[in-house]
């Protein structure tokens, strides 16, 4: 395959095309994927759901990262099911290490919306839902932290033995000033001069990478439109490869990466 765009030294590489054709010729396999499919809920002509997508991804990853509606992801709950994939949230069961369980998916709170009726309640969000496959256990799982400013909490523990940690005996407890980041993340939704019809931002998909690709690991994005999964993934040191079918959607991603980046997330020098 030729790429339609490449930066050796970024490790990112975009290529134009179906995800469905291009994946198997690709022959990698992606320690994260994130997808941000069509969710064949509109008119448009560019909405359309690719089927079997998820079995093309089921066999180059093993945890994804979906965006969606509530009504897309229960509409195509058989199909995630059929490529093998796993709900991460509210998942109980038992492995050889024990008890499985999580919350582990996001609500991305966009503060402004589209297409509200006046008999329903003002949508301002979108789901990012996480999959699975294989075993828990062999999932990269590392929640950001975020700044607190609350109270300090640290605090010597007393002798205690609860029933569900074991025998853990006196420990002290220091308050670094962080907290674990919260399962619902605000994130303005990109406007102005948008590459993309649904483009998503950094702030959204930054700590999507952080807790589900270990370092160095390689990310996939089989419906890249304006390449922020591969800006963020730079920004994170990520080697990243993006697919978009849309040659125009490509050409904007591509003058994208090719600038050099604000790393305001950060606080890097360009």
């Amino acid at each position: 395959m030729t790429p339609y765009w490449q930066d050796a030294e970024a490790g990112l590489t975009l290529y134009v095309g179906d995800m469905r054709e291009i994946l198997p010729e690709l022959d990698v396999h992606a320690d994260l994927m994130i997808a941000d499919p069509p969710y064949g809920e509109t008119s448009h002509g560019w909405d359309v759901w690719p089927p079997g997508w998820l079995g093309t991804a089921a066999a180059h990853a093993n945890s994804l990262w979906c965006f969606g509606s509530q009504r897309m992801f229960l509409r195509r709950a058989a199909e995630f099911a059929t490529a093998g994939w796993q709900l991460s949230q509210d998942v109980v069961g038992h492995d050889e290490d024990g008890p499985v369980h999580g919350d582990v998916n996001v609500v991305w709170e966009k503060h402004n919306g589209s297409g509200f009726a006046s008999d329903r309640f003002r949508r301002v969000h979108e789901h990012v839902l996480h999959f699975y496959r294989g075993p828990w256990r062999d999932q990269h799982h590392d929640v950001p932290r975020v700044a607190y400013s609350g109270p300090d909490k640290s605090a010597r523990g007393r002798n205690s033995r609860p029933p569900h940690t074991g025998e853990i005996g006196a420990h002290t407890y220091v308050d670094n000033g962080t907290r674990l980041m919260r399962s619902v993340i605000k994130a303005a939704a990109v406007r102005g001069k948008k590459r993309h019809p649904d483009e998503k931002p950094l702030e959204i998909l930054t700590p999507l990478l952080q807790y589900a690709c270990p370092p160095g690991g390689l990310v996939v994005d089989p419906f890249a439109g304006s390449c922020s999964t591969l800006d963020a993934a730079r920004r994170l040191g990520l080697p990243a490869i993006g697919i978009e079918r849309d040659e125009a959607h490509a050409e904007k991603g591509a003058e994208r990466l090719a600038e050099p980046y604000l790393a305001d997330l950060f606080g890097e020098t360009a």
